[in-house]
């Protein structure tokens, strides 16, 4: 019996260990127009065009690349549109690095216009690993 009690835990550890820890954090989005390539992630790979490059608070030493992150327009950061945020989320690719940037991610254009009038510039997102 001890031994089914231990295999079972172990099992049940390794399961927990695999299961992915959802990350969730809140700051400026920013776009950026094509060519999406290169990228720090996949060279000259394309990967489409609901992409994003991270600041060094999401890049995590490049174990973001490849990773889908939810995003969600929360608000406005400028006074050209006080209200830019459409409603919608996006899920995009994050391809590249953004080092030193004040926005937490950068979108492509089409990812940022699902979310947020261009017009804008710049919105307050939150921004979720999936």
């Amino acid at each position: 019996m001890g031994v089914i009690i231990r295999y079972l835990l172990i099992m049940v550890t390794i399961a927990i260990s695999l299961t992915s820890v959802e990350c969730t954090v809140t700051g400026l989005a920013t776009f950026y127009d094509p060519p999406y390539v290169p990228s720090a992630c996949f060279g000259n790979q394309d990967q489409g065009n609901l992409v994003a490059g991270v600041s060094d608070d999401l890049w995590d030493g490049g174990l973001a690349c490849g990773k889908s992150f939810k995003v969600v327009c929360t608000g406005a950061t400028n006074q050209g549109d006080p209200q830019p945020c459409l409603g919608e989320a996006v899920t995009v690719i994050i391809v590249d690095h953004n080092p030193g940037a004040a926005a937490i991610i950068n979108l492509s254009a089409d990812a940022f216009a699902t979310i947020a009038n261009l017009d804008a510039g710049s919105v307050y997102v939150t921004v979720k690993t999936i």
